[in-house]
């Protein structure tokens, strides 16, 4: 078998089923499992230098004319057809989350290799899950994917049962910053597992940006910041974005000194097997208590004022 992924929890999930070795492609964004996928080369690239622009001029480049959302990554089809795959492994989910679907499906269709492509569409916990039983059939290691599955969601049902009869805080996750844009899908989810009431999203949600309004009426006890495709460190670079905004020191959640940076990309903003990880974490950055392995300053740290 040989695997091209053109999503980074794609290729998380192929990781989670011991396939990274039948990994011959990947994204530019594709990191995880840390040194085990140099074999496999890069077939897309980003249209803007996210490291030059700040998160408004981020923002303005997916979103604008110009671009055209999903039209801002690049399939290199040539480097493709070379690999020759077996599987393709894609998204229609998020148009600005990787490369567009249509622009895949014509270079699948183009390949003389005759690939299978498999879509992945999760918006929730559950449906995440699932598809990592569904890569692991499709992939050919059925029974793996089975377990891999079971003992994630046996992991999950123990970060619930951790946190179970505590007092539920009210939690507002931002999963960008300028504009503001509250955290949905499996993430609401992801806080609820963990012991809080998620506000601004529901479950399976696929959100808009809000006004800043919206978040001071929340009234939120606890901020999480996981804004997407950024590391930790950047966020805390952008803190004023937050932090100059009328009325910031005023809320709940900034009073109690329980305004977290967590690391989005890792857990959070890709649906796959780490977000479970990210539930684990929530549970700790909610309650303090240990649901798994012990938290580490890189997965979840405190803003500082």
């Amino acid at each position: 078998m040989r695997i091209v992924s053109l999503l980074p929890a794609a290729t998380d999930i192929v990781a989670e089923l011991g396939l990274t070795g039948a990994l011959v492609g990947r994204t530019h964004e594709c990191d995880w499992p840390p040194g085990a996928l140099e074999h496999a080369p890069v077939v897309t690239s980003a249209g803007f230098d996210a490291d030059r622009l700040g998160s408004r001029e981020i923002s303005e480049a997916v979103g604008g004319a110009e671009h055209g959302g999903s039209s801002l990554y690049t399939l290199d089809s040539a480097k493709l057809a070379e690999l020759a795959p077996d599987m393709v492994l894609t998204q229609e989910l998020c148009e600005v989350c990787a490369v567009s679907y249509g622009s895949v499906v014509g270079a699948v269709r183009s390949l003389e290799s005759g690939p299978t492509m498999l879509s992945l569409e999760p918006r929730t916990l559950s449906d995440v899950l699932d598809c990592v039983e569904r890569v692991g059939g499709e992939l050919g290691v059925p029974l793996v994917g089975s377990r891999r599955a079971a003992e994630l969601r046996d992991r999950l049902e123990r970060v619930r049962k951790s946190v179970a009869g505590l007092a539920r805080p009210k939690v507002a996750a931002i999963e960008w910053l300028d504009p503001l844009w509250p955290a949905g899908h499996w993430v609401p989810e992801q806080i609820r597992a963990a012991g809080g009431e998620a506000l601004l999203a529901e479950p399976g949600e696929h959100t808009e940006p809000v006004d800043w309004e919206t978040v001071r009426a929340a009234q939120p006890e606890v901020m999480l910041l996981m804004p997407c495709g950024l590391a930790p460190e950047r966020t805390e670079s952008e803190r004023e974005l937050l932090t100059r905004l009328p009325g910031w020191a005023e809320l709940p959640a900034v009073r109690a000194g329980r305004v977290w940076v967590v690391d989005g990309p890792a857990y959070f903003n890709r649906p796959g097997p780490r977000v479970v990880r990210g539930a684990e974490v929530l549970a700790h950055v909610l309650h303090g208590v240990t649901a798994g392995d012990e938290v580490a300053f890189t997965e979840a740290r405190r803003l500082e004022p």
